[in-house]
């Protein structure tokens, strides 16, 4: 299993939480409240813990070819939720 995280600073980490989690449990199975989502993508999953400055981002992506692709796959989609503020992910990979 590859894996990747990524801390985004942010003080609307819950409101991207929801917003990432509503818009793909129309493709994906997808559980989530205020303190967690997890998204089944087909090539990985997503992982979402919010905290008042940071949205953690976990993402376990089985095949390594695919990890990089899949990390900005899950950036681009909260940049556009996070449109009024930059939004940086630096991925950290184990």
């Amino acid at each position: 299993m590859n894996l990747s995280r990524a801390e985004v600073p942010t003080a609307n980490a819950v409101s991207y939480l929801r917003q990432l989690c509503r818009h793909w449990s129309h493709k994906f199975s997808v559980e989530f409240d205020d303190t967690h989502g997890k998204i089944h993508l087909p090539k990985g999953i997503v992982q979402l813990m919010p905290s008042p400055a940071a949205l953690s981002v976990y993402l376990e992506v089985p095949a390594a070819e695919d990890q990089e692709r899949m990390e900005q796959v899950v950036a681009e989609h909260l940049q556009r939720f996070g449109f009024r503020e930059t939004l940086v992910f630096n991925w950290m990979r184990s």
